[in-house]
C-alpha cells in the first residue's frame, strides 16, 4: 500500500472519529438519539424517527413499495442524490467534546455554578454601578437570583426540592423595571428575552402564542437548549393581562393568557424540532398597575376607619411610596387570577424617581448618558461639561413629561443636536459648557477655544 493510501485512510478514520451521524428526519445526532439505521442512498434515521413512519403508514392506506419507490432521495446510490449532489456530509456533525476534557477560561466564566456565583451583595454592589436608587428592589432582585441559581446549580438538595424565584415587580413608568432586569442578565452572563405581555393572546387567536416567549429566549442563547434553559424570560405590561371584571365575550387576552403562562411556568414549551424545559427558567414579570393606588388606598382606609383611633381618609392620599404596602389581596382585586400569583413568590415594588435620582441617573452610572456624549465628543478631541444647574433644569423637564428615566434622553438628544452638528465644523474648539440658560433657551452654550477664555457658541463661530 502507498503513502497516499496510508493518508487517506488515516484521514477517514480521524473523519469518522471527529463526526457524528445526524436523524435524517430530526437531526437530532447519534449521541442524543441512540444509534443510528442506515438507509439506502447513505441517509440515517434514528429508531423513534423509523417507528414513527411505520406507525403513520400502517394506520393509513399508503402502500408502502409506492411510498418507497416515490419518496425524494430515498432512491439514492452511494450517498448522491439524483442532481449528482453529495448528501452524505449533511448527515453529519461535530461531536460534543468529552466531559473530561477541561473546559477553557471562557467557558468557565459563562458557567454559572456554585464556584463563580456571585453573593447577594456582590449582585447589588454590580447594580449599583449602573443602577441608581431602588436600593430595596435590587437587594429583593440580589436574593431571588442567588436562591434561584443556586437551585439550578445543586438541582435538589435531599428530598427537598426548592421552588423558582419568580418575580412580580410593580412600578411606575419609567422607574428602571426593564433596565434592571437587562442590567442583571447581563452582569450574570444568562440568556435574556424580553416580551410584552400586550401581545400575547390565548393560542389560537392573532398575536403571540404564549409558547413563543420561549422560542426568544432560545434564540437569544443561539439555539443552545442547555443555556437557554437556566436564562430569564422578562414579561412586561403584565397588569394589561388583568382579567376583565365584566364581560361577556372570550377574554383572549386577559384571563386566558394568565392561565396559558401556568402552563408555561410548569410544563414544557414546545419550539419547532426542540423541547425546551422551563423548570430553570427565572420569569420575572413587570407592570405599571395603573389605579392599583386606589385599591391599596381603599383597603387602607378600610383597616384604619374603624373605632375611636380612626385615621382620617386622606391620610394616604399624599404617600408617594404607596405600592410598597401591596399585598396579593390588592392584586387580584386588580384581576390577576391566584393561580397565577401563585406562580410569582416575590412581589416588589420600585419608587416613582425623583428631580435628585434623575440627575445622578444622568451622570454617575458606568454609562450614564452624560458620559456617553462625553465619549463621543472626547473622540473628535472635545471636552463636554454640564452645568450642576442645566443637569436641573433637564430633569424638571423629564418630571413633567411623567415618563420616568426614559424622557432624559429625549430632552439632552434635543439641546445636543446642534452642538453634534456645529462642533466637528472647527478644529480650534477644546470644551463645550451646557449651561442652564441653554436649557431655559436664554442663551447658548460656552465654548472654550484651544488656548483661549470660554465664548458664548455665537462669538466662537464667528
Amino acid at each position: 500500500m502507498s503513502n497516499n493510501d496510508n493518508n487517506n485512510e488515516n484521514n477517514t478514520t480521524a473523519n469518522t472519529d471527529e463526526y457524528e451521524k445526524v436523524c435524517y428526519i430530526c437531526r437530532r445526532s447519534e449521541s442524543k438519539a441512540g444509534k443510528m439505521i442506515n438507509m439506502p442512498g447513505g441517509l440515517c434515521v434514528c429508531a423513534d424517527c423509523m417507528q414513527k413512519t411505520f406507525d403513520t403508514i400502517n394506520n393509513s392506506d399508503i402502500n408502502y413499495d409506492d411510498l418507497m419507490n416515490n419518496m425524494p432521495n430515498m432512491g439514492m446510490f452511494g450517498g448522491f442524490n439524483m442532481m449528482g449532489n453529495d448528501i452524505s456530509n449533511r448527515q453529519k456533525v461535530k461531536k460534543k467534546k468529552e466531559d473530561n476534557n477541561k473546559p477553557t477560561d471562557k467557558e468557565k466564566d459563562d458557567t454559572l455554578d456554585l464556584d463563580n456565583l456571585p453573593a447577594p451583595h456582590q449582585i447589588k454592589a454590580m447594580l449599583d454601578e449602573y443602577v441608581i436608587g431602588q436600593d430595596y428592589a435590587k437587594k429583593v432582585m440580589s436574593v431571588a437570583v442567588y436562591n434561584h441559581y443556586k437551585r439550578v446549580a445543586t438541582g435538589t438538595m435531599d428530598d427537598i426540592e426548592i421552588e423558582k424565584s419568580n418575580m412580580l415587580m410593580i412600578g411606575p413608568t419609567g422607574s428602571g423595571k426593564t433596565y434592571l432586569v437587562k442590567t442583571l442578565a447581563r452582569l450574570l452572563k444568562v440568556p435574556l428575552a424580553i416580551t410584552d405581555a400586550t401581545s400575547l393572546t390565548e393560542a389560537g387567536y392573532i398575536g403571540d402564542d404564549i409558547e413563543s416567549v420561549v422560542s426568544k429566549l432560545l434564540q437569544a442563547a443561539d439555539n443552545d437548549v442547555e443555556k437557554a434553559e437556566r436564562g430569564i424570560i422578562f414579561i412586561d405590561e403584565i397588569d394589561k393581562i388583568a382579567k376583565k371584571k365584566e364581560t361577556r365575550s372570550r377574554d383572549v387576552s386577559g384571563e386566558s393568557v394568565q392561565q396559558g403562562m401556568l402552563k408555561l411556568t410548569s410544563k414544557n414549551a414546545m419550539v419547532p424540532q426542540v423541547t425546551v424545559n422551563t423548570r430553570n427558567i427565572l420569569f420575572i414579570c413587570g407592570g405599571a398597575f395603573p389605579d392599583l393606588e386606589n385599591i391599596i388606598k381603599a383597603r387602607l382606609n378600610k383597616q384604619s376607619s374603624i373605632g375611636f383611633n380612626s385615621d382620617l381618609k386622606d391620610k394616604y392620599d399624599n404617600d408617594k411610596n404607596i405600592l410598597s404596602k401591596v399585598e396579593l389581596e390588592d392584586l387580584r382585586e386588580f384581576g390577576m387570577i391566584p393561580e397565577f400569583l401563585g406562580r410569582l413568590p416575590i412581589v416588589f415594588s420600585l419608587e416613582g424617581l425623583t428631580e435628585d435620582m434623575l440627575v445622578k441617573i444622568m451622570k454617575e452610572p458606568k454609562n450614564a448618558i452624560l458620559k456617553q456624549y462625553q465619549k463621543l465628543l472626547e473622540l473628535d478631541e472635545v471636552k463636554l461639561e454640564f452645568d450642576d444647574d442645566a443637569l436641573r433644569q433637564i430633569a424638571k423637564k423629564a418630571m413633567e413629561k411623567d415618563t420616568g428615566a426614559r424622557a432624559l434622553r429625549s430632552i439632552i438628544e434635543e439641546y445636543m443636536l446642534d452642538i453634534m452638528y456645529e462642533i466637528p465644523k472647527d478644529d480650534n474648539i477644546g470644551s463645550v459648557t451646557i449651561t442652564a440658560d441653554y436649557i431655559e433657551k436664554k442663551g447658548t452654550p460656552l465654548i472654550m477655544m484651544r488656548g483661549q477664555e470660554r465664548l458664548p457658541m455665537n462669538n466662537a463661530e464667528a
